[in-house]
């Protein structure tokens, strides 16, 4: 029997083929024709750069940097349990509603796309990029990675480097900043926000470039 090789090519067909059941669920009168081919999606997907660590969303959170938009793509129910700091949800059967489109389609706000790990938040982004869309990131290992790192960072050795323990005070530092990881419950979102709909979002201001790459 021949061994059958799976070449990223055969890969990255693999996850756009479950995707299928995403777009089928939207109306046909609601999608936009794709932009950009496989190849160029798995040229983007082999550098990574779609990525952004939680040492860099945590900063910018805490510096209330006015270009950031976080969007959640759980489910809704999921979403009102817990969430980052000023998130919005936009459901991942939802993203090819017009509704939406100049939230993920702008040239201003740097969109932060989570989920609780990377896979759902990377597909969302995969399906953005193929309509043409930019400034949408990927929250690197989604909300688990978030809870390791910014949440309950592990305190350094003895032995550890000064950056090692530059970067632990930062995380612990940036914890109790945010009310102990970061994550408010749905009660506490409404309470802010008078469970206010979706913003659109802000054109103030200009995109800040931002560094991205796999933690």
């Amino acid at each position: 029997m021949n061994n059958i090789k799976f070449t990223p090519r055969v890969i990255l067909s693999i996850v756009l083929i479950s995707l299928g059941l995403i777009i089928a669920a939207v109306p046909k009168n609601t999608t936009t024709p794709f932009k950009l081919s496989a190849d160029q999606i798995l040229d983007e997907l082999k550098s990574g750069t779609q990525y952004l660590v939680p040492d860099n969303i945590a900063q910018m959170i805490v510096e209330k940097d006015p270009t950031l938009q976080l969007i959640d793509v759980r489910p809704q129910s999921e979403f009102e349990k817990f969430s980052l700091p000023g998130a919005i949800n936009i459901p991942i059967d939802n993203l090819l509603s017009p509704d939406f489109q100049d939230i993920l389609n702008q040239e201003t706000m740097t969109n932060v796309l989570y989920a609780n790990g990377s896979t759902r938040a990377n597909e969302a982004w995969m399906l953005l990029r193929q309509l043409g869309y930019h400034n949408n990131y990927v929250l690197s290992g989604g909300l688990n990675h978030w809870f390791e790192t910014i949440m309950n960072p592990q305190a350094p050795s003895a032995t550890s480097s000064n950056d090692e323990i530059a970067i632990y005070d930062f995380r612990k530092g940036t914890s109790q900043a945010l009310g102990g990881g970061g994550l408010i419950s749905n009660t506490e979102k409404k309470e802010s926000s008078g469970g206010a709909a979706v913003p659109k979002p802000k054109t103030q201001g200009k995109k800040k470039s931002v560094k991205g790459g796999c933690s």
